[in-house]
């Protein structure tokens, strides 16, 4: 059978992407039941980190451990990746001894290049382009809370970064509505706009983005890579803090999510991160249900 490689969200068909939050869900609920499975006894994840993280490590590492494999990290002072060895070489090594490699890092090409030679699945933990992994948690944490999001309108309230992108192709797979509102220079990817037309507009006001949406999802103004523009994106970002006046704007039960890391204060409020209709630690937890079904699917196949 031929490798599956999980690089970008659009990598699964929609239905594949249903069944994945749907048996997210039922891992979850297992696991919360003390029910444990081992479908990955005996399996190694090679994890190569170029970006630090919390959520991420903690989320695979985990997945592995309650399905019965084991996980190595791998950062570039770990690695000769530090040293100048090619990706496709680490790749090519890494492929033979372990069974799948997570990768988290800046440029999307790297993590292209190493699946391009890769003889075992290589999930994108990260780039710059794309965030896959944290959208499974996502839409895994909308399901839950308020059911199916087809036909739903989504806002997307700040930078056009890598989350903003997945969501786009969320939009594609899932039938649902994106409004990104972010301000001039700071849009996603136009390649992604073009194709994905029908699914996505862009609203530069902020107010006017998020009328009628039944989830609004930030992310922080400066990403990892971005520290030296803080002060100029801070300065571009002002109108666009989720705060509980915007929130007022939306559907009634529009749900909140934000992927962590969160800087109160800035991109959101804390009484919103920390209101009843924010479901952030839930979210959180997800990305180790969404993941062990990920897992399970790329390797159980």
């Amino acid at each position: 059978m031929a490798i599956r490689h999980f690089l970008r969200l659009i990598d699964l068909s929609s239905s594949e992407l249903k069944a994945l939050i749907t048996r997210a869900s039922e891992l979850k609920t297992q696991q919360h039941n003390g029910l444990r499975h081992e479908m990955l006894k005996h399996r190694t994840l090679a994890m190569v980190f170029e970006k630090a993280s919390t959520r991420t490590r903690v989320s695979f590492e985990t997945a592995m451990i309650q399905l019965g494999g084991g996980s190595i990290f791998l950062s570039p002072n770990d690695t000769q990746l530090g040293r100048g060895e090619p990706i496709e070489d680490t790749a090519r090594v890494l492929s033979r001894m372990c069974d799948a490699i997570m990768v988290r890092t800046f440029a999307h090409e790297k993590i292209t290049r190493m699946a391009a030679v890769s003889k075992v699945p290589v999930i994108n933990a990260l780039t710059d382009a794309f965030h896959p992994c944290q959208l499974l948690a996502d839409l895994q944490t909308y399901q839950e809370h308020r059911g199916d999001i087809s036909g739903k309108t989504v806002c997307w309230v700040g930078d056009g970064n890598n989350m903003c992108n997945t969501f786009i192709e969320a939009a594609h797979l899932l039938d649902f509505e994106l409004v990104v509102a972010c301000p001039i220079g700071y849009e996603p990817m136009p390649a992604l706009l073009e194709q994905y037309h029908s699914r996505v507009r862009l609203v530069r006001n902020p107010q006017d983005a998020v009328q009628g949406a039944a989830l609004i999802a930030t992310d922080v103004w400066a990403s990892m890579g971005q520290e030296a523009e803080q002060i100029k994106r801070k300065a571009a970002f002002a109108s666009y803090q989720v705060n509980a006046d915007l929130m007022s704007r939306a559907a009634s039960n529009a749900l909140f999510l934000h992927c962590l890391p969160a800087h109160r204060g800035e991109e959101v409020s804390a009484e919103v991160i920390d209101a009843p209709d924010s479901a952030v630690w839930d979210e959180a937890e997800n990305r180790l249900h969404a993941q062990k079904a990920l897992l399970e699917f790329l390797l159980c196949r």
